[in-house]
This record gives C-alpha cells, structure tokens and sequence, in this order.
C-alpha cells in the first residue's frame, strides 16, 4: 500500500472534531426550540396572569360602586399597570358586556326571542302574524342580537368581563416560519352584580 493510501486511510478513521462538527448542526436547531418553548411559556403564563387580575377586577366590579364610571375607569387602570408590569410595550383593550342571566352571557345572546321560523334573526310580522316576541332589555324599541349592552348593567345583572392584551414576542422565533410579530392574550369573566337592588323587568315587544 502506498503512503499516500495509507494516509486517507487513517484519515478517514480519525474521529477528532467530530463533535464540534455535529454541535454546529445540531445547537441552531435546539437553540430555535428552546426560543419556541419560551415563548410559549411566557404566553402561558401571561393568560394565567391575565385571568388573575380580570377575576379580582370583576369581582370588584359586581359591587354597587361599580356602577360609577369613575370607579370603573379606576378598576380598569389597574388592570392596565398590571398588565404593563409583564408586558410594559403591550395595548390593553377592556370591554364589560352585561345581559340579564347566566345562560344569555354565555351565548352572548343580550336580547331573547322566540324564534318561531328558527332563522336566527327576530323576522316582522307576516301577513296576520304578528312579529317575533323579544326582550326589550335596553328599551330602545328595537331587537340586538348583541351590542347595546356594553355597560355595567345593574342589580343581579350578569357582566361579561373582557380584556385583551396585545404585545411585541419576546422571543421573535415566529418570525423565521412567517409567523405574526405579536402575541394577542385574552381573559374574561362572568359576574353576577350583587343584589343591591331590583333587577330590570324588560318589556316584551314584537320584531316589526
């Protein structure tokens, strides 16, 4: 055998380096999901963090002082620094939704009816037949499938508390795989607000 065989012989049975190498292959890799579980752990907790403070908010909220704006804005900003503290570049949007029982917050269904043709829409009279019965629960004379309700309510209404917290990633791992640049988190409650009072009566109406 010649010298210069005898050397890529021994040449390809040397194994130094070989660890350097595989590393270089594999840490980009484990580096990308590494940066992947982060920020998916932060986002976890970010919910967790977020339902905590909406809980205490609408709680507070259930309370006859919550009927004041004041007091509302107050419980809003609290949410908003609490936010801020985890996420000091994020935009917080808080809505409150109030219907008048459990089940209607639910399916956020503000106004009931009887859906006699079962279209899903309050339908006018036809003919002889008079319109569809509703719940005028905001007396505006009219039927809201949804809306009309962004408020508190009052006495033993059910609020549907809501916030949205929107941030930069942190980790911007998403951005390799054409993934959005930012997180959105959302958390929300439904309440009862105490009996401090009687609860509305809404007149029944019909669709016109």
């Amino acid at each position: 055998m010649s010298r210069a065989a005898h050397r890529f012989r021994a040449l390809t049975r040397d194994e130094h380096g070989a660890t350097i190498v595989e590393f270089a292959i594999v840490a980009p890799v484990l580096g990308f999901m590494l940066l992947a579980a982060f920020d998916v752990a932060h986002t976890l907790y970010m919910r967790a963090a977020l339902q905590g403070v909406v809980q205490k908010a609408a709680r507070d909220l259930t309370l006859e002082s919550g009927l004041v704006t004041a007091n509302q804005d107050a419980l809003d900003e609290k949410v908003r620094k609490q936010v801020k503290a985890l996420a000091n570049n994020g935009t917080v949007a808080i809505t409150r939704q109030w219907y008048r029982k459990y089940e209607h917050a639910a399916a956020s269904k503000f106004e009931p009816w009887t859906d006699t043709n079962g279209n899903g829409t309050c339908d006018g009279p036809a003919g002889s037949t008079p319109g569809e019965p509703y719940e005028d629960t905001n007396s505006n004379n009219r039927w809201d499938s949804s809306g009309g309700n962004f408020s508190q309510g009052g006495a033993k209404d059910a609020v549907l508390y809501t916030a949205t917290v929107t941030y930069p990633r942190f980790f911007p791992v998403y951005n390799v795989i054409g993934g959005s640049r930012t997180t959105k988190v959302t958390a929300s409650t439904i309440l009862r607000n105490q009996p401090y009072g009687d609860q509305g009566v809404p007149v029944v109406r019909n669709c016109p």
